[in-house]
């Protein structure tokens, strides 16, 4: 029992490690790398603490090797599934009965731990298993998840002191009780940092989870979990169910102990999903909260004053970091005739000088591979589009290779169509396309922006002339959820930007801020009168006059 009352210590960013050659970390982190290389691993499906294995077993494979197998993984099935619901309803009473600061303290923990002896676990598990760059990993699996577990346990605190007006005679109060049911938190393979937000935030909140990561992800999710068991986290809490999308997810949603949805993904999963959801409504004890960040086609907007070499590197940084794997991601830019020459000649000597290539072995490489066949795939096709349409040219890159790994160039397209697919599609891999537009066609070109994409996740406008910046962000206002003046539109800082956006690319409640947690509440009000009536009469019953 608790016998104080208890302040989050005041939470800080997580400072970014250089890994700079001698340093400290990058001796232990290549140290790690070589451990984890070595060593196959087996892992199981994680249901109320026990490990379960099916004999159904899948492969992680690093994406810039293929023929480098670093664990086999048991995939659930419905059974699996089943069982882990159970279990997060079995652990739901007692997670939920202790006390705020307690469940905070196991995830603060797990952030100490991770900025110490963990960071080269999660950081060269990341880069085997994603093919992210250290500099990459670094600001994923390391700073961002600590950024998380500490923000959110102060997010969390803020949520707890809001509280009702109390006039004389009576005490209100507001709780805030975890959902009834289990959270389905289905993750993506690109943030390491984001598969452990979406298992973690609702249970911080109180709430059991039930976690499907990404089949391309379970290696560094299944790292994630070791870390959070290690931290304190009570069996049951968060249960590990990885497998395929459907055979994970039709049982997980059809359950009537469904309480929520934390997810994210490709768009058209989502919308699957709320489908599903939808039409299974009246078997659900309660109505699930559904909170979603799916894609996005992320421009960069520049004025004639934009600073030249600042939009450049916007550009290479904010398109090619992580393959352009990101859902922020500059996928596509608007461009003024007059800045079009020096902003090409910089951009395109820029992409010309990415390293690509193993990102666990030269950590001078600026890009790994792609995460798999699918995804290489894909972006293939895009890259196929390019080539043959009469409305663009290949300016840099546009080719790929999959003889050791999944690798695929930087590329830079010019379309004269600015609507051509390849502004309108999200192709969540390094390939940046530009329309220049003429620079008395402003306005034409702010419209174009703002209507082209069905997404509305983040977004850039470079220029020196304020008056252009402040028109750009009115006539822009709903195209981006997170929306960057001269710089690139990647890279939130939790406690900094919160992150999400509307239209296609989500419900925008804000990873990295109090609005998300408070998803994951169901409040219930109290009403405490202190000396209550003894009769039913009032003042105006008396019956003299």
């Amino acid at each position: 029992m608790s016998r104080g009352i208890f302040r989050i210590p005041e939470p800080h960013n997580e400072p970014v490690l250089s890994h700079a050659p001698g340093s400290a970390e990058r001796v232990a982190l290549r140290a790690r790398i070589a451990e984890l290389a070595a060593a196959e691993l087996e892992i199981p499906i994680v249901i109320g603490g026990r490990h379960v294995r099916t004999g159904k077993l899948a492969d992680a494979r690093a994406p810039h090797r293929r023929d480098q197998l670093l664990a086999r993984w048991h995939e659930a099935g419905a059974a699996e599934v089943s069982a882990a619901i159970d279990a997060a309803r079995a652990a739901r009473h007692d997670w939920a009965a202790l006390p705020y600061h307690d469940r905070a303290a196991v995830f603060l923990r797990a952030a100490d731990m991770l900025a110490g002896r963990w960071r080269p676990t999660l950081n060269g598990a990341t880069m085997l298993g994603q093919s992210k760059t250290v500099q990459q990993a670094e600001i994923d699996s390391a700073c961002e998840i600590i950024d998380f577990w500490r923000f959110n346990a102060r997010f969390g605190e803020r949520i707890l002191e809001e509280q009702p007006l109390s006039p004389p005679g009576t005490w209100n109060r507001c709780e805030y009780r975890p959902l009834e049911g289990f959270v389905f938190a289905v993750t993506p393979f690109n943030f390491t940092s984001i598969a452990a937000n979406l298992a973690t935030a609702p249970a911080l909140m109180g709430n059991t989870v039930v976690w499907k990561p990404a089949s391309s992800a379970v290696y560094s999710a299944f790292w994630v979990l070791q870390l959070l068991e290690a931290a304190g986290l009570p069996p049951g809490v968060i249960n590990f169910v990885p497998g395929p999308g459907r055979t994970v997810g039709a049982p997980a949603l059809a359950s009537p102990a469904l309480a929520g949805l934390h997810f994210t993904g490709g768009t058209a999963t989502f919308q699957s999903m709320w489908r599903t959801i939808a039409e299974n409504l009246p078997r659900y004890r309660t109505y699930p909260r559904i909170v979603g960040e799916t894609g996005g086609k992320d421009f960069v907007f520049a004025h004639a004053s934009a600073d030249v070499d600042a939009l450049a590197t916007a550009l290479t940084r904010g398109a090619f970091e992580n393959q352009g794997q990101k859902c922020s991601a500059a996928s596509r830019a608007y461009l003024p005739e007059s800045l079009w020459p020096a902003v090409k000649e910089r951009l395109l000597a820029q992409v010309a000088s990415i390293g690509i290539g193993d990102p666990t072995e030269d950590f001078g490489v600026f890009m790994g591979a792609v995460i798999d066949e699918g995804a290489f795939e894909t972006i293939r096709g895009y890259l196929e589009l390019a080539w043959r349409s009469p409305d663009a040219r290949v300016l840099i890159g546009g080719e790929c290779d999959a003889s050791t790994g999944w690798f695929v160039q930087p590329t830079v397209v010019q379309v004269t169509d600015p609507r051509h697919r390849l502004m309108q599609e999200e192709i969540f891999g390094p390939v940046l396309t530009v329309f220049v537009y003429p620079d008395a066609s402003e306005d034409d070109a702010l419209a174009l922006c703002d209507e082209t994409s069905p997404y509305a996740l983040t977004g850039a406008v470079f220029a020196q002339e304020r008056g252009f910046i402040e028109k750009a962000s009115r006539r822009l206002s709903d195209a981006a959820g997170n929306f960057y003046v001269n710089d690139k539109p990647t890279g939130a800082v939790v406690g900094q930007q919160p992150f999400g956006g509307a239209r296609a690319s989500g419900t925008n409640d804000k990873a990295g801020s109090m609005w998300n947690l408070i998803r994951w509440v169901s409040p219930r009000t109290v009403k405490e009168t202190f000396v209550p009536p003894t009769r039913h009469e009032y003042p105006h019953m008396d019956g003299r006059g």
